[in-house]
């Protein structure tokens, strides 16, 4: 793929993660990444036609360690798209950025409002009070994977 594209598809992907696409080499068709608190990484492209895989590497020791998951990954049979390598090195370095593992994730547990009903006419409760609970836009959180 021409470089530019894969710059682009990095640029997609950061406006959806804490990172910032801070330098892209077309020569050596490096990208760095950053975030704070003081998380990097950098990503060679394969060249077009070529056989490689990506690589990711940093520079920093705070992080390497973090990025095996990538890197095992990235040499796992098949071929890989940019966006996934991304995806697997943000996977990497969340708890670095404070974040919860994914599998860890949870959604806003749903908080309904409970509201007082009449007992219908045909079918007196014999002071029973019916609830029915419902559910509200301002309760319902949805939250949003940017895909590509």
């Amino acid at each position: 793929m021409d470089f530019q594209k894969l710059a682009d598809v990095a640029e997609k992907w950061c406006s959806c993660t804490p990172f910032e696409l801070i330098a892209a080499e077309e020569t050596e068709r490096r990208m760095d990444f950053y975030a704070d608190p003081g998380v990097s990484f950098y990503v060679l492209c394969p060249d077009n036609g070529c056989g490689d895989s990506f690589h990711v590497w940093s520079e920093s020791e705070d992080c390497l360690p973090f990025l095996q998951l990538a890197q095992d990954y990235i040499s796992s049979c098949g071929k890989k798209t940019l966006h996934e390598v991304l995806e697997k090195v943000f996977k990497s370095f969340r708890p670095l950025l404070g974040l919860p593992d994914a599998e860890d994730d949870t959604f806003e547990e749903y908080n309904a409002d409970v509201e007082e009903e009449e007992p219908e006419a045909d079918h007196p409760q014999m002071g029973v009070t019916l609830l029915r609970k419902s559910m509200t836009e301002e309760k319902c959180s949805l939250y949003f994977l940017c895909t590509f």
